[in-house]
């Protein structure tokens, strides 16, 4: 599954923090694997729409505001939790990724499965670097998505920080 047929979309800014978490995993899932179709993406997420055009399986790695910097948090498009995401005061983007999934679902624009890995972080501030901890989850995460490109990983979990 892990062809042409998925893409993993790393979203973030590198300039804020722990919110270029998505980016740091794309990038080190390229470098690990490069078989996978990794992007990094910095734009608005409503360009997710036509980056999954296509593909079977969509996962896509965000920076989530927590109070567990580092923990690891697996959602699937159509849980309500996912649906019901607003953009966090941290976020810098006019849609949130679940008003995304929504239009994207209104459109019948959504890959056959869609998964979101979200890493809880604490570091927005414009400047700074990923927190040790929200680096050392981005290591897991990307063992975390080659298992889920292998359908070895389970149907919903949550990861405790590192």
């Amino acid at each position: 599954m892990s062809g042409a047929k998925s893409v993993v979309i790393g979203l973030g800014n590198r300039l804020r923090g722990d919110d270029a978490v998505g980016l740091e995993v794309a990038r080190l899932l390229r470098n690990r694997a490069p078989s996978v179709r990794a992007l990094e993406h910095e734009r608005e997420p409503s360009d997710l729409i036509e980056l999954w055009a296509g593909t079977d399986t969509a996962i896509v790695v965000d920076a989530l505001e927590g109070t567990e910097p580092g923990r690891i948090r697996r959602l699937e498009a159509g849980l309500a939790e996912l649906r019901d995401r607003r953009p966090s005061s941290a976020s810098t983007h006019a849609l949130a990724l679940g008003e995304v999934i929504e239009l994207a679902r209104a459109l019948d624009r959504l890959p056959h499965r869609l998964v979101l890995f979200g890493i809880e972080g604490t570091r927005f501030e414009t400047g700074t670097d990923l927190s040790p901890p929200v680096r050392q989850a981005a290591e897991k995460a990307v063992e975390l998505i080659l298992a889920e490109l292998g359908d070895d990983a389970p149907t919903a979990t949550t990861h405790p920080a590192a």
